[in-house]
């Protein structure tokens, strides 16, 4: 794929400290019929799906984690959620687990009646454990890497990809992203084993800084037969003082992206005067503004949302567009960190530590959309470090 030319609420302990103790698409098409319409009675307003005593990922092995990025596992009808780093105790206690670390569920309830409850986990349908057969806080080959950590995982043509970025340091200096590198790794038997597509996209450490390809968004394979992908830089610290806020897009046949044909992308860009696709020039960029940091866009009963962490804002934020290369709504923020300032924050769900905000693809509807939420601790073996379902939100 072409690469073009080159205030944080969050509290300050690095999840690298936190890795040294521990360690001694869903496409988005047809999902909505599968749901119902929530009732704003039956909504999870902040239901925790992990770090909580007795809860169903204890049951699977996993103590405390963030992300939980969801996906269709279209094979089976079935739901996988896609975690970071990983202990095996709350509080990360007990043993680090690694990163990626798949959760499943048989059956999702749309309608907020009842939480997300994991029911198996991956890779081997025991006890969780990480996807990618790497070793964290060593070099693999592409230099120092302290692990590899999700943006997005998506299902079609009976194969599995997660795009994922790799972390060099959680610390980098003012304007440096700290990756390694961002790439695909596939599966073949729907999360058992995993594979690397050979082409990865250079980050920080290995001299690209500030990559516009480091973090990615998978938004469904349209209509139209295109899938689309959106993509922004890497952000890990949410500290990323070049971030800007820059989100582009692009497009690719599925049958490519399967083969690896990266370099087949189509690209949203302002050439000549007008916006248009084109293979001529790198995507330019469709949303700037405040410091973004994870995001997340799908298809929902056919209308593209999209929800993010507003570092500037403290707050999650949701846009909608009838298209992926439409005008996108004004943001809105749906969860914050504190909910006394400023005044677009007054009544709403307050989560401090927040960050992540990944739409659920199975989603009720384009106005009634689940969101994951993770809370970080601040203070290393200090609850939560956790995911929480939030139902209803309306972007």
């Amino acid at each position: 794929m072409s690469e073009p030319s080159h205030t944080d609420h969050r509290p300050q302990v690095s999840r690298r400290t936190a890795l040294r103790a521990g360690g001694g698409l869903a496409l988005g098409v047809g999902l909505t019929a599968l749901a119902s319409a929530a009732p704003a009675s039956a909504a999870q307003r902040g239901t925790p799906l992990c770090d909580e005593p007795g809860d169903s990922a204890a049951a699977q092995g996993v103590g405390s984690s963030d992300l939980g990025i969801p996906y269709y596992r279209e094979h089976d009808g079935t739901w996988g959620y896609v975690f970071g780093d990983t202990w095996s105790q709350m509080q990360q206690y007990g043993d680090y687990l690694g990163s990626p670390v798949m959760l499943c569920q048989s059956g999702f309830d749309a309608s907020g009646a009842t939480p997300i409850s994991f029911t198996w986990a991956m890779p081997t349908g025991g006890r969780a454990g990480q996807l990618f057969d790497y070793r964290t806080n060593a070099d693999n080959g592409f230099g120092f890497e302290v692990s590899r950590i999700p943006n997005d995982c998506i299902e079609f043509g009976g194969r599995t990809y997660i795009q994922y970025t790799s972390v060099g340091t959680w610390e980098p200096p003012a304007g440096y992203d700290g990756s390694v590198m961002s790439g695909v790794a596939y599966s073949d038997d729907h999360g058992v084993t995993w594979r690397d597509y050979p082409y990865h996209w250079a980050g920080d450490i290995q001299g690209v800084n500030q990559s516009m390809y480091g973090m990615w968004s998978f938004a469904g394979i349209d209509p139209d037969g295109w899938l689309y992908i959106f993509s922004k830089r890497w952000n890990g610290t949410h500290r990323n003082t070049a971030d800007g806020g820059a989100i582009q897009l692009f497009r690719i046949w599925p049958d490519d992206f399967r083969a690896g044909n990266f370099g087949a992308q189509q690209n949203w860009a302002y050439l000549d005067g007008r916006w248009q696709w084109t293979a001529a020039a790198p995507p330019s960029p469709i949303l700037t503004g405040n410091n973004i940091g994870e995001f997340s866009v799908k298809r929902i009963g056919g209308r593209y949302c999209m929800s993010y962490f507003d570092v500037t804002d403290y707050s999650i934020c949701t846009r909608t567009a009838s298209r992926p290369d439409a005008v996108w709504s004004a943001p809105k923020p749906q969860i914050v960190g504190d909910n006394r300032w400023p005044t677009s924050h007054w009544g709403k769900p307050q989560v401090p530590s927040l960050y992540g905000g990944y739409i659920h693809p199975g989603s009720a509807s384009p106005t009634s959309l689940t969101l994951l939420v993770s809370q970080w601790p601040g203070v290393l073996h200090q609850p939560p470090y956790r995911v929480l379902q939030f139902d209803g939100i309306n972007p």
